[in-house]
């Protein structure tokens, strides 16, 4: 799609075309929303003054690149979206040269942007970085350390601060809004362009000075100081969704040859009356109805983030120490419930897991019990502070880790297949996984009770039901759930036994089934007795292999010099694509039917 050298008409009828695309597709795919639509015309003025074939464009997470996806020749393959063998939700090199960056996690745009910069002033070409970034991102430290040295390095470049939440400090009063207007125009930039010069070559410094304290003290009362202290330019707030003025104020940018922060005021889910404005269930949906708004439901099945949640608020009535805290989360986890009911003892830290981790460890030394909620591939962020901050003090910091294994339409940049590779290796950390709901709340009454750094992981959706009692859970212990009577062991970790489980109804010899309940520490005694008796284990856990359950276990056979057969059926060493989880898990060859025939070529 070209909008180059449109007319700022049909330029707004290009973005009424965008919008009417997104609203119909993600309507009946799911997918990134509110945020993506807020951001049509600041994406058409970015590709109408740029060249995303040439300048670097970087969309921090990159949930709001849909236009850009339509505008980038993919209009019509935009009907697979998020769809397995479709296109990604985020932005994606193998997709297209126009996509720079694969992005899903946040704040990490303006860190590419200034390694991009380095690259280009070093081949000494003409292009310029251009980042679209989020109010919610500026809240990781990620974003500051990156300021910090773009503000010395001076290198040019252009950042696109989609403001949609007004989580950045708003202006003051009328005054302030009419200099914001006179600071994004040319004569504001022309004139102090040349006021610096001549304070430079004809004043001596005490004048420089009192002149940059006039400058700063009208800034004081604008949103664009902090950057200016940094020593990036500021220009704004504009108006997100006037075509002509981000044209004019990105052409104005681009042209200043200098770190430039573009500070645009937008509205989430324009065009779409429903979503308009704070409405967290807007930002990544499932499929609706476009003439009412309402979702259409796939399943009543109650999630295992829903079970955890009431869980947890149980805990939280019973003992008063019991805090908790999420990373921008609070929805997604089930958080935002106990922030309701104790605003005192549960927060939202924002994108800060590193914060996170490390402010809920001093909460332990103090004698609380926190609950860190997040998802598996966002732990990920805080790996130093787990080590650092939580383990290496032996604080009872217990990690509820949600979205632990195929995660589905998010894809490689979400999936939670590695947490128990780079938490196993820590020592001090304690894990385990509950296999259903009756087990998710019991292992979060073991959590409480834990002395040691503990992590509880547990999938996207809802449990299997299983047709076994829960007992309590107690430290290191797995529990042998049928006792087969031939040479197979299917054991089965968290989600894993479900699967098991499933896997073993196709069977018609009768196989043992363990649910092993801890990955670290193992149920050394338990396991040295099933070596005598089944010669054949398989494993069944939602992780990736490297460092996994099928590790631990090698590992201990190893040591105690026992030999069995052993197959595990965890994750290969691959980024798992996106996709409906099953049809995931088909291409992975891990449905139980499929297993049951691997299991038997394998035997033949």
């Amino acid at each position: 799609m070209n909008v180059k050298n449109k007319t700022t008409k049909e330029l707004e009828e290009i973005c009424l075309q965008i919008r009417n695309r997104i609203i119909d597709v993600v309507s009946r795919n799911g997918g990134h929303f509110s945020s993506t639509l807020g951001a049509v015309e600041l994406t058409v003025g970015m590709h109408y003054v740029f060249d995303a074939n040439h300048d670097p464009f970087i969309f921090d997470v990159s949930h709001q690149c849909y236009p850009h996806k339509l505008i980038t020749g993919r209009w019509e393959s935009f009907e697979t979206i998020r769809q397995f063998n479709g296109l990604s939700g985020f932005t994606k090199p193998k997709e297209s040269s126009a996509d720079y960056f694969v992005a899903g996690h946040s704040s990490t745009s303006i860190s590419l942007a200034i390694g991009a910069a380095k690259a280009i002033r070093l081949k000494k070409e003409a292009r310029v970085p251009v980042v679209m970034i989020g109010d919610g991102s500026m809240s990781a430290g990620m974003v500051y350390e990156a300021l910090n040295e773009l503000g010395d390095r001076k290198y040019p470049m252009v950042i696109i601060l989609n403001d949609n939440e007004m989580s950045i400090a708003k202006p003051i009063g009328a005054i302030s809004k009419h200099l914001s207007k006179l600071l994004a125009g040319k004569f504001y930039q022309g004139f102090k362009e040349r006021v610096d010069k001549i304070l430079r070559n004809h004043f001596p410094d005490g004048a420089t000075y009192l002149a940059k304290k006039i400058e700063e003290s009208m800034k004081l009362i604008t949103p664009g100081i902090i950057f200016e202290e940094m020593g990036v330019d500021y220009i704004g707030p504009i108006d997100g969704h006037d075509i002509e003025e981000i044209i004019n104020t990105l052409e104005l940018a681009k042209n200043m040859g200098k770190p430039v922060i573009v500070h645009a005021r937008t509205v989430k889910g324009k065009g779409y009356k429903v979503a308009e404005g704070h409405h967290e269930h807007w930002h990544g949906v499932g499929p609706f109805d476009t003439e009412s708004g309402e979702f259409i439901k796939k399943s009543q099945a109650t999630s295992a983030t829903e079970v955890f949640a009431q869980a947890l608020l149980n805990l939280a009535k019973q003992h008063d120490n019991v805090v908790g805290v999420t990373a921008a989360m609070p929805s997604g986890t089930g958080i935002d419930k106990l922030i309701k009911e104790y605003p005192n003892r549960f927060w939202d830290v924002a994108i800060a897991e590193q914060h996170a981790v490390t402010s809920m460890a001093a909460m332990a030394k103090e004698g609380f019990k926190p609950f860190i909620t997040i998802y598996s591939t966002f732990l990920q962020r805080g790996f130093d502070q787990i080590v650092h901050d939580v383990c290496l003090m032996d604080l009872p910091v217990v990690f509820a880790i949600d979205r632990a294994g195929i995660v589905g339409n998010d894809g490689e940049t979400h999936q939670g297949v590695f947490d128990i590779s780079f938490l196993r290796f820590i020592p001090n950390m304690i894990l385990c996984a509950p296999r259903d709901n009756e087990t998710l709340q019991l292992a979060l009454v073991y959590a409480y009770e834990a002395t040691s750094p503990c992590a509880i992981r547990y999938p996207r959706g809802a449990f299997t039901p299983l047709p076994f009692e829960a007992v309590p859970f107690q430290t290191g212990k797995a529990e042998l759930l049928h006792e087969g009577s031939s040479h197979k062991l299917f054991i089965g970790y968290g989600a894993g036994v479900a699967r098991a489980y499933q896997t073993a109804q196709f069977f018609t010899e009768d196989i043992a089934l363990l649910d092993l309940r801890f990955v670290k520490p193992l149920d050394k005694q338990l396991l040295k007795e099933l070596s005598s008796k089944y010669s054949h284990w398989y494993i069944f856990s939602d992780s990736q292999q490297q460092g996994g359950v099928g590790s631990a276990i090698l590992e201990f056979l190893n040591d105690e010099k026992i030999t069995v057969a052993l197959t595990t059926f965890e994750y290969e060493d691959i980024f798992i694509q996106h996709g409906d989880t099953k049809e995931v898990e088909e291409s992975l060859g891990l449905l139980p039917q499929q297993i049951k025939e691997r299991i038997d070529i394998s035997n033949n």
